[in-house]
């Protein structure tokens, strides 16, 4: 099977779903590191993101504290300070931290903070060059995206969250397709793709084959895995957390049907400490670092001691 996928032999929907039923843990998990190891060798891409515009976000996703629809505590501002900014990207560089991104809240961003956000990012990259700028603000228009492009942002990042069949049970003030526009005009405008999604929110495993075949027929190359985090006031609050050997064979079939791509440690990291190593021998090439947006992420310092103890390159 290894030697199928490297010279071009993609696997279809009933194709995964034997290898699930098929292979065991330590097969499943083998070909996902060799695969991984074979596209990527020990590469460890890095990328550090800041909640740039917090809460009072009017679409209904199930899963997001940010959400005006429930009720939670997460912190409501609006745009940070540009010395904000500034003073994280340099601590970004300064980590050896691969990609720098600034997040916002809400469906889109105004005109007038769309013009903040702009003119953050040229200054930020002129101070701090030796980065790479993402940023991740919503359905934006092609033209919003262009003033992006044009300010020096070069990847554009919008999960899909889950399976297209998964969607609408999750989030209806929005669509996937108004998400795959988005994603559309940032690839036109010459950016670059980050788009993954939520384990844990209540789909199967069949479906999370499905979101990663649909990323692979997109060819995105950067591919964030997010543990769901049950957040208290969401409609997802008591969803059970999912098994260790679940969570897994999930990243090992993300790679095993996007294997050039970077499958990428996310939010709920923190849960998965403990089978961190175990996730690296998955599949896993990428990973966020520092904090998260509504949640703490693990400590930077450690986490890039840890990856270069382990020979990965970053």
């Amino acid at each position: 099977m290894k030697q199928k996928i490297i010279k071009g032999y993609r696997l279809n929907l009933d194709e995964a779903l034997e290898i699930l039923r098929t292979y065991s843990d330590s097969e499943l998990f083998q070909l996902a590191n060799d695969l991984r190891e074979h596209y990527l060798g020990r590469k460890m891409t890095t990328c550090m993101i800041m909640n740039a515009k917090s809460g009072k976000c009017s679409e209904n996703c199930k899963w997001c504290s940010q959400s005006m629809h429930h009720q939670t505590d997460v912190e409501v501002y609006d745009f940070i300070d540009e010395k904000e900014v500034l003073d994280r990207a340099k601590l970004a560089s300064e980590k050896g931290v691969t990609m720098f991104s600034l997040v916002t809240s809400g469906r889109k961003l105004s005109s007038l903070n769309l013009s903040r956000v702009s003119k953050a990012y040229q200054n930020v990259r002129k101070a701090v060059p030796q980065i790479r700028y993402c940023a991740s603000m919503g359905l934006l228009s092609k033209k919003d995206l262009q003033e992006l492009y044009d300010a020096g942002v070069r990847r554009y990042h919008c999960n899909i969250e889950t399976a297209p069949s998964f969607f609408s049970s999750l989030c209806t003030t929005h669509t996937l397709d108004d998400k795959l526009n988005t994603l559309k005009w940032a690839r036109e405008v010459g950016m670059e793709l980050c788009s993954g999604g939520i384990i844990g929110m209540g789909e199967t495993m069949e479906q999370r084959v499905e979101m990663a075949l649909f990323l692979q027929k997109m060819n995105i190359l950067s591919i964030p895995m997010n543990i769901l985090i049950p957040i208290p006031g969401t409609p997802l609050e008591s969803l059970p957390s999912l098994e260790d050997d679940e969570i897994l064979r999930t990243f090992a079939i993300f790679r095993i049907l996007n294997p050039e791509a970077d499958i990428r440690f996310a939010g709920g990291r923190i849960r998965i400490q403990h089978i961190q190593d175990k996730a690296l021998r998955c599949g896993i090439s990428a990973s966020m670092v520092g904090d998260l947006l509504t949640t703490a992420g693990l400590n930077i310092d450690d986490d890039i001691q840890h990856f270069k103890s382990l020979n990965y390159e970053l």
